[in-house]
């Protein structure tokens, strides 16, 4: 039981050493745990500054990639309608060709008719004058055989001559 029951001499002797071991680690162990201690803490701090600017960086960086997608989808869009306009631009304008170009077409062929058309009804005319004058010729050839008929002929043509 004595080992359990403290006594004054092994309190004082364990104070002084607990002092002397205390003034020991002040001197020699404190200034150095503490100053590392303190360098972990700033270098935390440091880290923890340096994440909050990179997180800040990124945040900016993530800000402008969104704009630039937003300024190339515009710019994307609007090239894809001036392409359209274009499109449409060419296509119109050759429309308006072929059909500028099919009217004349059309207009060549209408004239070029018309003046086949002209000259199919001079030569039926010229061929009809022709028939014609035959056939009155031989008609008359054969009326007019006879001097008679010719004094009739001369006689009934004059009277109409001179009502006309």
């Amino acid at each position: 039981m004595d080992l359990l029951t403290p006594s004054i001499g092994n309190i004082f002797w364990t104070a002084v050493v607990f002092l002397l071991l205390v003034v020991l680690l002040k001197a020699f162990a404190w200034k150095p745990i503490l100053s590392a201690v303190k360098e972990r803490e700033d270098n935390i701090q440091d880290a923890l500054n340096q994440a909050k600017l990179a997180k800040k960086e990124m945040e900016t960086l993530k800000a402008d990639n969104e704009r630039i997608m937003r300024e190339a989808k515009i710019e994307r869009d609007a090239m894809l309608k001036e392409a359209r306009e274009i499109k449409d631009r060419i296509v119109a304008e050759a429309k308006n060709a072929a059909k500028s170009e099919g009217d004349k077409l059309i207009e060549a062929a209408r004239q070029t008719i018309n003046e086949e058309k002209n000259a199919a009804m001079a030569d039926i005319k010229s061929q009809i004058g022709i028939l014609s004058v035959n056939i009155a010729e031989s008609i008359l050839k054969q009326k007019l055989e006879n001097s008679e008929a010719q004094n009739e002929l001369v006689q009934n043509y004059l009277n109409k001559s001179n009502l006309n």
